[in-house]
């Protein structure tokens, strides 16, 4: 009994017999007894539960192509062209993707696996029905092979994105998910933001007309509003927007003078936007407008122009007091005209005066009686005065 050689092949396992190290068949799950009188079988036990995970091994692929009859029906072959790629499909789902110009096989199971090939040499593109399902993998294999078969791109909204395959610009991408097969083929999407963008451009040292050294920082509203142009003649639109409003505010600054600037800085904001929206509408921008935010001075002008203010308003303070003054004069010497030759209005006016004195003191001695009052001069005498 000892020649009597007991072979188990489980439930999850196949074998393959060899006699004197040459194939001899495929074993199917069971118990084996072999009379091995000069050792000449041998056995290899293959696990076919984790098949679509690893595949079979190079060794007994093959051995399928060595004799495809006695593997035909344990071994599922398959193969992929150079510009196709497979999609894996176990009972209806899919499971994994494999690149093209690739070959291998799989143990037959109770569950069916399937191999559909996509031609990508013209169409890369992938479906919008296969994109939901990639973009959704949980399954570990499908999403690790996934991750390194396809490029994807979320374009955003308000934004355009333009497709290059290997370095060429291809056509236009609307905002939303996009996906390619990105074999045999370096793929990239530059995208371009056609809202309404604003800009802060810093001013740097300027020297104006009267050779003052200042700094203007500019706030600017612009938009892409033809994409092909700006992306095929700029590396860089905003880039280039900010070195042109810079340039065009030297230019400006150094035809006017420090007063001209202060005085009127709409006229420098309308100088700017026509000068420069001129230059960039030809690359397929539009400046919408541009608005000196705030002029900054060295520290000893600042202090020049502070005393110039000081010396303006106080000029035009005195200028309103002599005006004040002039005024209540010649009401004055028009009152004195109405009271000339109107005594008792000059009498009223002065029982008025008195009123307002009274109230301001605590004893008031009149003499000579009402008539006194209503007559004469009225005289007032500071008792401490007189002591």
């Amino acid at each position: 009994m000892k020649y009597l050689k007991k072979i188990i092949i489980t439930e999850a396992q196949k074998g393959l017999l060899f006699k004197d190290q040459q194939f001899e068949k495929v074993l199917m799950p069971g118990v084996y007894k072999l009379w091995d009188w000069r050792n000449q079988y041998q056995v290899q036990n293959h696990n076919i539960q984790s098949t679509l995970q690893d595949g079979i091994h190079k060794d007994v692929l093959l051995m399928a192509e060595l004799h495809p009859d006695a593997f035909a029906a344990h071994v599922q072959r398959w193969e992929t062209g150079e510009h196709e790629v497979g999609l894996v499909y176990q009972q209806g789902v899919l499971r994994e993707v494999k690149a093209p110009g690739q070959r291998g096989a799989y143990w037959k199971t109770q569950h069916d696996i399937e191999l559909v090939k996509l031609d990508i040499s013209d169409n890369f593109a992938i479906s919008e029905k296969l994109m939901r399902v990639l973009s959704s993998a949980r399954d570990t294999l499908l999403s690790r092979s996934a991750l390194t078969s396809i490029a994807v791109v979320n374009v955003a909204e308000g934004h355009i994105g333009f497709l290059e395959v290997n370095g060429k610009t291809v056509g236009k991408v609307e905002a939303g998910l996009h996906m390619w097969w990105k074999f045999n083929r370096v793929i990239e999407v530059k995208q371009l933001d056609l809202r309404l963008q604003n800009m802060e451009v810093n001013g740097q040292e300027i020297l104006t007309k009267d050779r003052v050294s200042l700094r203007i920082n500019l706030s600017v509203m612009w938009q892409i509003v033809e994409p092909e142009i700006a992306k095929t003649a700029l590396a860089d639109a905003k880039d280039y927007l900010y070195r042109e409003l810079q340039l065009a505010l030297r230019a400006i600054v150094g035809t006017q003078t420090l007063d001209e600037l202060l005085v009127d800085k709409n006229s420098l904001n309308q100088q700017l936007l026509e000068l420069v929206s001129t230059k960039v509408s030809t690359y397929g921008l539009l400046l919408k407008a541009v608005g000196a935010r705030d002029i900054v001075l060295p520290g000893e002008m600042k202090s020049i122009l502070t005393q110039v203010v000081e010396a303006q308003k106080l000029a035009e303070a005195n200028l309103i007091k002599r005006q004040e003054e002039t005024q209540a004069t010649r009401s004055l010497h028009n009152t004195a005209k109405v009271m000339e030759g109107n005594p008792i209005l000059l009498r009223l006016k002065e029982l008025e005066v008195l009123e307002k004195i009274t109230a301001r003191i605590n004893t008031l001695n009149v003499y000579g009686g009402l008539d006194g009052v209503m007559n004469d001069m009225v005289r007032l005498t500071d008792k401490t005065a007189r002591q």
